[in-house]
């Protein structure tokens, strides 16, 4: 007997909604808008000045603890995102919102991150808390804007749409640098110093995101049709349960949840370089600020080729050894990134970063949007952010732990990523990658 929550596809969608191009190109814009976010705010200018900075400096904490401190901080918001993922997903499922939920998400995100800009030298609290709230935000929207995937393209285009949207992103992220890279410049040649031209940077990330994700909010379509309420149940309640019934699931969709632990033992990893990078290149190998926004641009150029190749690599070879090669790409570059004693060693592997980067995240998404039934893509997609979630906790603070607890090494805290790279892959090897593809269509 059919479940009371499951539905088919055509209840809860709208087939006669086609797809329109200018709607693929709204979906895609939309990683190219909250890129920014990630490269500068998680990952280059405000994470190095945070460290460096509002929490170091010479009157401020040992770098050992003011990287622990930044950890925390992303750490906390993924772990209020891991709880709270899958049942809003749900909840957007049922209520048909997910485009009016994503709208909060970004308004939150983008007020929050032009309030970084308030953050100065012993501003701990104040920007642990807005990076706090920023990042939930975020991560909140990155769910919720995945959740499309499924309804704008088929199962066959899936890797190559997600590589798109994804390569385009990087190009967000590169756009928004170059803005920031050439304030900068010009800051530093009126001897402006970090605590001056920083805030600024926030405030243009956040100019970006609003002009690049407006035409997504425009042209989108929200293509799935509400779904009565029970009598004396709240949306809450549906949500709880409709993730119970998706957890209960794991018999029907075992290779959906086995590639969900291996992309939340590899994604580990690629959490901790995302997120302390610009960290160890400034503590370990002395790059300034205007040199760690150069090495991120090129990264994202190189992230960008990463998605678009391996994404169109995943529709021609499949999607598990497309994510292979990246995981063998990712563990060469940190082995490159542990021996480096010269800028050129940094640049290398951080090019073979951008490359395995790129790639592994547009596979990713794309796989796990061909293992999800089209009727509940929120939800499903909200567990996709719980694994993104659980790792994004563990990484950066398995590297923060590390660190201070070696009393500040940084080349073995990111010696130790590797060993998410490589049990990452062999999880992968369990997965079969046609049966996920026929449990999903059940």
């Amino acid at each position: 007997m059919t479940n009371k929550l499951e539905v088919s596809q055509q209840e809860v969608t709208n087939p006669s909604s086609p797809v329109q191009r200018r709607e693929q190109v709204a979906w895609a814009l939309y990683d190219f808008a909250n890129s920014g976010y990630t490269t500068v705010v998680l990952t280059t200018i405000f994470s190095a000045y945070f460290v460096g900075v509002v929490a170091g400096g010479p009157e401020g904490f040992p770098s050992g603890t003011a990287t622990l401190l930044w950890t925390l901080a992303v750490g906390g918001a993924n772990a209020i995102v891991l709880v709270t993922a899958p049942i809003v997903g749900a909840i957007a499922d049922h209520r048909a919102q997910k485009k009016r939920f994503l709208l909060l998400t970004t308004v939150g995100c983008v007020i929050t991150t032009a309030l970084l800009a308030l953050v100065g030298p012993g501003d701990v609290a104040l920007g642990l808390a807005l990076v706090t709230i920023s990042s939930i935000m975020f991560v909140s929207g990155e769910n919720l804007i995945s959740s499309f995937l499924p309804e704008i393209v088929p199962v066959r285009k899936m890797g190559r749409m997600s590589g798109y949207g994804w390569g385009l992103g990087y190009f967000g992220g590169l756009a928004t640098l170059s803005f920031c890279l050439g304030y900068i410049a010009w800051a530093q040649r009126l001897g402006h110093v970090e605590h001056q031209f920083v805030p600024v940077t926030l405030l243009i990330t956040a100019g970006i995101f609003v002009l690049a994700a407006t035409p997504t909010f425009v042209w989108l379509r929200e293509r799935a049709i509400p779904q009565p309420l029970a009598q004396g149940a709240s949306y809450v309640q549906v949500g709880i349960q409709r993730v119970r019934h998706t957890l209960a699931e794991a018999v029907r969709l075992p290779d959906l949840f086995r590639f969900l632990t291996a992309l939340a033992v590899y994604q580990s990893g690629v959490a901790a370089v995302v997120v302390l990078s610009a960290v160890y290149a400034r503590e370990v190998m002395g790059f300034d600020s205007q040199a760690l926004v150069i090495l991120i641009m090129v990264v994202n150029v190189t992230a960008a080729v990463g998605a678009l190749l391996l994404g169109h690599l995943q529709d021609w070879l499949g999607s598990i050894p497309t994510l292979a090669i990246a995981l063998l790409i990712w563990s060469v570059a940190i082995i490159l990134v542990f021996f480096a004693d010269s800028p050129n060693d940094v640049w290398l592997a951080g090019n073979l970063i951008g490359l395995a980067m790129g790639g592994s995240q547009a596979v990713g998404r794309a796989l796990v949007g061909q293992f999800t039934p089209v009727a509940r893509t929120a939800e499903f997609f909200g567990l996709w952010g719980m694994a993104n979630r659980l790792s994004a906790i563990i990484g950066p603070l398995s590297y923060g732990l590390i660190g201070f607890l070696s009393g500040g090494d940084h080349r073995l805290a990111i010696l130790s990523t590797l060993a998410f790279f490589i049990v990452g892959l062999v999880l992968l090897f369990r997965v079969d990658e046609h049966r996920g593809r026929v449990a999903a269509m059940e």
